[in-house]
């Protein structure tokens, strides 16, 4: 076999192959009997018909037709390793010539993989926001679990703000009854936002077995998007208790006996969210710095895949859970349908960024990943995707995406090495120690929030 590589643009080569004809002879053969097992003729055991008299009955070309098609990947396969090249994706084969008995030709044009020039990144610098906890946010933090073991009281007066209400629902759509709206027996906390717009108003002001009628635009359901007159029944109005912040709540609410026990564990979990926060920020930063000191030429058809794959999961999967479309989404969000295509578009191409320059680190840096990492960042997926290890495991070895999962703990290794020698201050101009929290870790994270949760991996592993 003879092969040629042709670089049409620093993403895309054209492969030209030329096979002799007796190489072929395997696929050939296997041609013959698939087809031997495929069709009948008189005369002849199945599995037994000569060669030349399928070659009669049914053509030579068909014959040449299953031949090509079963040796072509091979071919292919051969002709990439010969010219070192890292395929993208899918080729768009033309078979330029086949002769009988003495040729086939073909060409093969893909996508590959860029060469990235990673410069010297150590003069990276970011800023972060510092960490600070306030009293006021630990008195925030401890209102909220009062809110938790808060008790209520029926109480025969008209409801109010806080007020927990039990409800009967009923909404029309042009006059008809919804066959899923109708509820009863549902409790409403009035002012928490947790149901329709517009319930706050009309269930102010009325008592025990008193009734309203409001307009409001449903959120999900068969009738999700549209205008709905809305009957709400108030069944009983209850007040919220909340217990007194003394040491016997500290004792009730959490393991401590005293109230400023409990507050200054509280101060302390805030700090560790806002150290991870921190640690997260950085690592974001950093990459985008990163991002910014590479030239990398983005493949245009796995843009594209990417830029649809991105679309697709969206409206099918997150928008489909919550009842909406497309559409209804973009009035949400206030965007034109311009400005969500060029945000997916510039969300995709830092994605397919991300990828190729960490790579690229994880190649010049020789960055390995071990059995325990995988293990460990195997775990993280699992709990991620609410399958136990055990399913997800399996789910990933019977994919085949064991080295998915490699590539994302090898390319958080490696942003996990840029953070390392970037300098990272927060907004008082102190040097951030990063060394305490779990770097590789959050980086995993960071990397797969800007690859769209592994997205591009699956289109570029080849």
């Amino acid at each position: 076999m003879k092969s040629a590589v042709e670089n049409l643009n620093p993403t895309r080569v054209r492969l030209t192959v030329e096979v002799p004809f007796e190489e072929l002879k395997d696929s050939l053969d296997a041609a013959y009997k698939k087809i031997n097992q495929q069709v009948t003729v008189k005369g002849f055991r199945k599995g037994k018909i000569p060669a030349r008299v399928i070659d009669q009955r049914f053509g030579r070309g068909a014959v040449l037709e299953e031949a090509v098609n079963d040796a072509l990947p091979k071919f292919y396969t051969q002709a990439v390793n010969e010219a070192d090249v890292n395929p993208l994706g899918q080729p768009e084969v033309d078979i330029t010539e086949l002769k009988d008995g003495e040729l086939l030709a073909f060409t093969a044009e893909v996508d590959v993989r860029p060469t990235v020039e990673i410069p010297d990144y150590s003069g990276i610098e970011v800023e972060v926001d510092a960490v600070e906890v306030t009293d006021e946010d630990v008195e925030k933090s401890v209102e909220q679990l009062r809110e938790r073991f808060a008790s209520t009281s029926p109480v025969e007066r008209a409801a109010e703000d806080g007020d927990v209400v039990t409800i009967d629902l009923q909404a029309k759509v042009e006059g008809e009854v919804l066959e899923d709206g109708v509820a009863e027996g549902v409790s409403y906390t009035i002012g928490s936002g947790e149901l329709l717009d517009g319930i706050d108003d009309a269930v102010k002001g009325l008592e025990a077995d008193g009734e309203a009628t409001f307009t409001s635009e449903l959120k999900g359901g068969s009738a999700a998007g549209k205008e709905a007159e809305v009957t709400v029944k108030v069944t009983q109005v209850a007040a919220r208790e909340l217990p007194a912040l003394d040491d016997d709540f500290a004792q009730m609410a959490s393991q401590f006996d005293t109230l400023d026990e409990l507050k200054a564990d509280s101060r302390t979990r805030l700090e560790n969210m806002k150290q991870y926060d921190q640690a997260t920020q950085a690592q974001e930063r950093v990459l985008d710095e990163l991002l910014k000191l590479v030239e990398v030429p983005i493949p245009e058809k796995l843009l594209e895949d990417e830029v649809n794959t991105r679309k697709h999961n969206l409206e099918h999967h997150q928008l489909g859970q919550m009842g909406l479309d497309l559409a209804k989404y973009l009035e949400i969000q206030g965007k034109t349908e311009e400005e969500f295509d060029a945000e997916t578009k510039e969300a995709a191409i830092k994605g397919i960024k991300t990828q190729f320059i960490l790579d690229e680190l994880v190649a010049t840096e020789k960055l390995n990943v071990n059995q325990d990492e995988l293990t460990e960042h195997l775990m993280r997926r699992a709990a991620s995707s609410g399958m136990s290890p055990d399913q997800f495991a399996k789910a990933v070895v019977e994919g085949g995406q064991v080295p998915m999962l490699v590539g994302e703990v090898a390319r958080g290794k490696a942003l996990a090495l840029v953070v390392e020698a970037a300098t990272v201050k927060d907004t008082n101009g102190e040097v951030v120690d990063l060394s305490d929290e779990d770097e590789e870790e959050i980086a995993e994270e960071v990397v797969a929030a800007a690859e769209g949760e592994g997205e591009t991996e699956e289109k570029t592993e080849a």
